[in-house]
């Protein structure tokens, strides 16, 4: 059984409360935004970083990170990029890339909104964790985590990290 940790949308704002979370992680995915370098080294001190580069990801970041990320994890086949939409309304270049794929879970981040969906047309879990970090305008900080066991995805769980900030 591997515990994933699922989050995206940092920013560059780590805290005490989502390094509690990441503690008893066997890996941490990150869906882009990371927002600086050395965010994205203290996640890959923790556990192992799997990530995407997001919209303000600059050229450093674009260096460590894939813009799209397809990977296998104990049968379970995953598609990671930043922008890309939500079932059935999935940008045409994400379309694309979920036919040809075709992964049993895809996650995306840029919303700053939690999304969990099935698409019952591809077969697929679709999730947005949110955002983990202070900026944007979401109210609530978010980030998931999820078990992945003997194929099987099981135990979601949304984590709130706490109010973005002073509101």
């Amino acid at each position: 059984m591997s515990k994933i940790a699922i989050l995206s949308d940092t920013h560059g704002y780590i805290d005490d409360a989502m390094i509690h979370h990441l503690q008893d992680v066997d890996e941490i995915w990150h869906a882009g935004d990371f927002g600086s370098e050395e965010l994205s080294d203290r996640l890959a001190a923790l556990a192992p970083l799997r990530g995407v580069y997001g919209n303000i990801d600059g050229h450093k970041l674009r260096l460590i990170h894939p813009e799209i990320q397809v990977f296998q994890i104990d049968r379970i086949k995953v598609l990671m990029i930043h922008i890309g939409g939500y079932p059935p309304r999935y940008s045409p270049r994400v379309s694309a890339l979920l036919d040809k794929d075709m992964p049993d879970l895809y996650i995306c981040g840029h919303s700053h909104i939690v999304r969990v969906m099935r698409d019952t047309q591809r077969g697929l879990l679709h999730i947005n964790p949110g955002a983990a970090g202070k900026a944007g305008f979401h109210k609530v900080r978010t980030m998931m985590t999820l078990e992945i066991n003997k194929g099987k995805m099981e135990n979601l769980n949304l984590i709130e990290l706490g109010k973005r900030g002073a509101l």
